[in-house]
């Protein structure tokens, strides 16, 4: 019984930051995100995904030395991995994206058997979760988690990307917790005003609705209460990329605990605030520190 699986594929990532004329090739994928998180707060976790022949031996080590089970995990060979181009701005407010590569959807033979989890957390990022995989997932765990920014990302011929709302979204019925951007809610609900796309998701039976705002925080919303959750500012801003994950599997690690909302949303921005002062998926802290962050929050909001 794993505490979270993440579902989704891995990726490599090129990173070009403002401040270097190359780039950074680093682990990427939400899944990587979301799992390195987690186990900084002791979560069991799993992950599935696809990857190809040039997926590195030494991303697997890593993974598995940070205690992230990969049993889950398909050996592609004909096909490589999926990669993406991240360039961001002078103040590392906006990026621009770009796919390199796209490998091919992960499959219902793809998943174990059995597979027991407490949360399974969907995070595509390049369209590779079909609401067959979804639904058969759902009868695997007592709560599905959902990032869907991979379900509204579309592709031009060079491999830009735009946002665009998906035609099929019954997979909001099969979730209980929801975690985008504002942009991206916005995309998927089609409407323009946060609290009333946050309503439209909710209203398809998803129990938690989490909105990150970068630098203000973000907005959860449960049990029709919208609570605003307060970022903690981080001692140097790197690389903003992976923070709406590491809030994400933070909090999935809490929740599953049976923590409160309010403490799993305070773990979460204390996770974020971390994961922005390096490079990529290599800075988490230890448990110490993001448990330090998060108490902090706590005692700003009251």
């Amino acid at each position: 019984m794993f505490d979270i699986v993440s579902v989704g594929h891995f990726s490599i990532d090129s990173i070009f930051l403002p401040s270097r004329q190359t780039a950074f090739i680093v682990l990427g994928g939400s899944v990587a995100y979301v799992s390195f998180a987690a186990r900084r707060l002791d979560a069991r976790v799993s992950v599935i995904s696809r990857v190809g022949a040039d997926f590195p031996a030494a991303y697997k080590w890593w993974l598995q030395q940070e205690g992230v089970d990969l049993s889950g995990l398909a050996d592609v060979q004909n096909e490589l991995t999926t990669r993406f181009e991240l360039r961001y701005d002078n103040d590392l407010s906006n990026r621009s994206l770009c796919s390199k590569n796209r490998l091919s959807p992960i499959r219902v033979e793809d998943l174990p058997n059995p597979l027991k989890a407490k949360i399974i957390h969907l995070a595509p990022i390049a369209g590779e979760i079909t609401h067959e995989v979804a639904e058969k997932l759902r009868s695997c765990t007592e709560v599905m988690s959902l990032d869907p920014q991979g379900l509204i990302r579309s592709f031009d011929e060079n491999g830009n990307v735009t946002l665009e709302q998906p035609t099929d979204r019954r997979i909001l019925g099969l979730i209980d917790v929801f975690k985008s951007t504002p942009k991206e809610i916005q995309t998927l609900t089609g409407l323009s005003d946060v609290d009333s796309a946050i309503e439209a998701v909710r209203s398809q039976g998803v129990s938690i609705v989490i909105v990150t705002l970068g630098a203000e925080g973000a907005v959860v919303s449960v049990e029709d209460t919208i609570h605003r959750v307060s970022a903690y500012k981080p001692e140097k801003l790197v690389d903003p990329t992976g923070a709406g994950d590491a809030f994400v599997g933070a909090f999935l690690a809490e929740y599953a605990r049976g923590e409160s909302c309010a403490w799993c949303s305070h773990v979460g921005s204390a996770a974020a605030s971390l994961v922005v002062e390096g490079i990529g998926p290599t800075s988490f802290g230890d448990k110490e520190e993001i448990y330090r962050r998060a108490h902090a929050l706590c005692e700003k909001e009251t």
